[in-house]
């Protein structure tokens, strides 16, 4: 990113330099996570205080004297006794007044951002240096076990409010790969000139949902355009089960992963592997699981729950303790690819387990079924994409 200020210039090469560093000493088992995880929390704490949402719970740490005892505790000791005494926040309660997180005035921010609105009213999202910043690092060194300066990268995401086209544009110029930026409009759904574009400019990637990529796969189809083929799929913002993954890599010749997972709100809490592993950025968020027993941090073991995430890298707009409704799988198994990161599965959100026939239905049990018998030839689907219509108590 370019700056005039000089001191700006310098402050960000330093921060980009030392979240580099946290980063590939997180990857590599080198870091020391508690310390880590307890300045950060701090510093977090420190600046959650000046926000309108903490504020009165926090009071206590705008004195310099609870830092300093802060401090002096044993970090992981001093993470566990915060996250008991931090109430959870709700999707709901923070979705009622988004901008009462803030700790700065708007105009300290560098862009503003919405979320897209998909599973609620849109919060806002706007972007700071210092959480831009940590978010690029963050996918970029794990992209880039995945993408080299020889790609190029379309990014298809119909989503101007949101921050996740812009973002991951940011992650391409990190790894010095090409990128393109698109948009389809959503009445006419012409796709010419992106497949145009993917032709003339032999483009090996595909970074955006698979709802996306399939309806241009779809395009292409109806209209007797030869199918766009890619090198690797980075799927993101929606469900990407086995037999999805399977469908679109058939589908394009590609190896697909699912790229990236979180939010407009939280970052980037999880990015894939070139093992096709999604793993937890542990050294910007604090992860715990929250399921009927209660609410426990993860610490690598077998365990699934909803995921409540503390954000540490968003301190001008910080997230404590705050349930995604997104539902997770974290595995005990150490990846492949050898990084010392937690690995971890989704499994859809909370409420997006359909009823058919009084049992719970799952977009991957509807997908693995539509998608079991396809071959690699496209006269030979039996399916190539779908829609569920729920009338009352029926799926059509």
């Amino acid at each position: 990113m370019l700056f005039r200020d000089p001191k700006v210039r310098a402050d960000y090469a330093d921060s980009v330099n030392r979240q580099i560093a946290a980063v590939r000493r997180a990857h590599a088992g080198e870091e020391d996570l508690p310390a880590l995880h307890a300045d950060k929390l701090i510093r977090t704490l420190v600046a959650a205080a000046d926000s309108r949402q903490f504020g009165s719970v926090l009071a206590g740490w705008r004195d310099e004297e609870t830092v300093l005892r802060a401090r002096a505790d044993e970090p992981e000791a001093f993470v566990e006794k915060m996250l008991a005494e931090l109430a959870v926040l709700s999707q709901a309660e923070f979705r009622s007044g988004s901008s009462a997180v803030l700790t700065r005035p708007m105009g300290e921010f560098l862009h503003y951002y919405e979320s897209s609105g998909t599973t609620g009213d849109p919060v806002a999202a706007p972007k700071a240096l210092d959480d831009l910043t940590a978010n690029t690092i963050n996918i970029g060194e794990m992209w880039g076990r995945v993408l080299t300066p020889t790609d190029s990268a379309l990014i298809l995401i119909n989503g101007p409010f949101a921050p996740a086209g812009y973002q991951f544009e940011k992650v391409m110029e990190y790894l010095g790969v090409l990128s393109v930026r698109l948009w389809v409009d959503n009445v006419t759904g012409d796709y010419t000139r992106i497949l145009r574009l993917l032709r003339e400019l032999s483009i090996s990637t595909y970074v955006g949902s698979p709802s996306r990529l399939l309806e241009m796969l779809h395009f292409a189809y109806r209209h007797g355009e030869p199918l766009p083929r890619f090198r690797q799929l980075l799927l993101m913002a929606e469900q990407a089960g086995p037999s999805l993954l399977r469908h679109v890599e058939r589908l394009t010749g590609a190896k697909a992963f699912v790229g990236s997972f979180g939010s407009s709100e939280t970052g980037t809490t999880a990015a894939t592997c070139e093992q096709g592993r999604l793993h937890l950025q542990v050294q910007s968020y604090l992860f715990e699981l929250a399921d009927s027993r209660g609410i426990r941090p993860v610490r690598g073991g077998q365990d699934e729950g909803e995921l409540v995430v503390t954000c540490l890298d968003l301190r001008a707009r910080p997230l404590l303790r705050y349930q995604t409704g997104d539902l997770v799988e974290v595995s005990a198994t150490p990846c492949p690819c050898g990084m010392a990161l937690p690995v971890v599965r989704t499994l859809g959100r909370a409420h997006d387990v359909m009823r058919l026939g009084g049992d719970g239905v799952r977009q991957e049990d509807v997908e693995s079924a539509l998608w079991a018998e396809n071959r690699s030839e496209v006269g030979h689907f039996t399916v190539l994409n779908y829609m569920l219509v729920l009338r009352g108590p029926d799926v059509v």
